[in-house]
């Protein structure tokens, strides 16, 4: 047996309880991963809440969980580039937020031996999600970026990667409070809310090239309004305003691929995933509880304690 944070319903956090679950074996093609910490996302959330797109079973008991960071202790057949011992991170639709999971070996890479657990499980992610919407919208060398919601960790690993990429400037809103975050990033914070249009404009008299919304459709319209190109502006939240607005969809998959090039990143030192909390598996629904503020600063995790 297992403990996982599980649901017997959808609702509010309350209905994240620890459980006692069956153990997972690995067969062709899986392992089975040890988990030492999980991330905790806003499509978890979600879930919780009770959307569940198709390729989500409604089936109880559920776990959530979809990146996760841990040590492969089960090979099942067909499998060759790993072992048990292996320190690896990776991503999945459900179930992270467990002592014990089974995914397809492709869905795995190595984790770096300096790479803290927690740093690990948030790069499946937020850390795709931001390389695909950021390649959706293309960034160049010289671009002034504007991200909305930057200081929550897919802001704020977004912004990261765009500076990464050759942008000479990320403008990134947020509450007061995360405007010494983003200038530690090296972004340019700006204050969220009426008025931002006219803000961003003092402080990008050229115009912005490129923008990301994670924060809502107020958050959306802006960006539209700053940005030239309709093709350069996605939104990872506000998907019904999106299509009214005539956008575009954020485009790719994970894969491991993807990963193994934002795991390179980490070890040149450009990217990381800064922790807001790291919470005890007994505690998912605080975890949840935390990112439905809308107001925290870099990635909440689940440990495995």
């Amino acid at each position: 047996m297992m403990r996982a944070a599980a649901l017997s319903e959808f609702g509010p956090p309350d209905v994240l309880k620890e459980a006692s679950l069956d153990l997972p074996h690995a067969t062709g093609g899986q392992v089975r991963v040890r988990v030492r910490a999980a991330g905790v996302m806003p499509f978890d959330v979600r879930v919780r809440g009770g959307w569940t797109p198709p390729f989500i079973k409604r089936e109880f008991p559920m776990v959530l969980g979809n990146e996760f960071a841990g040590v492969v202790d089960e090979v099942g057949e067909d499998v060759t580039g790993f072992a048990a011992g292996d320190e690896v991170l990776g991503y999945t639709v459900l179930g992270a937020y467990a002592e014990y999971l089974t995914v397809p070996a492709d869905q795995i890479v190595r984790k770096p031996a300096a790479m803290p657990w927690e740093v690990a499980a948030g790069f499946p992610g937020n850390g795709q999600g931001a390389h695909m919407a950021l390649s959706t919208v293309g960034v160049h060398d010289g671009d002034t970026v504007l991200i909305n919601a930057a200081a929550g960790g897919f802001g704020t690993f977004s912004t990261q990667l765009a500076l990464a990429w050759g942008a000479s400037r990320v403008i990134g809103t947020a509450s007061e409070r995360n405007h010494d975050h983003l200038r530690a990033l090296g972004a340019v914070p700006v204050t969220y809310g009426d008025g931002l249009v006219d803000r961003v404009r003092e402080l990008a008299p050229d115009g912005v090239d490129a923008a990301l919304d994670a924060a809502g459709p107020e958050a959306l319209r802006a960006s539209v309004e700053l940005v030239k190109d309709r093709d350069r502006v996605v939104t990872m939240v506000a998907m019904e305003e999106a299509e009214k607005l005539g956008l575009r969809d954020v485009a790719g998959a994970r894969s491991a691929a993807r990963l193994a090039e934002l795991v390179a990143l980490y070890e040149q030192g450009k990217v990381t995933v800064h922790i807001r909390e790291a919470y005890p598996l007994a505690r998912a629904a605080d975890a949840h509880r935390d990112l439905e503020t809308g107001h925290g600063r870099g990635k909440a995790v689940l440990v495995m304690d």
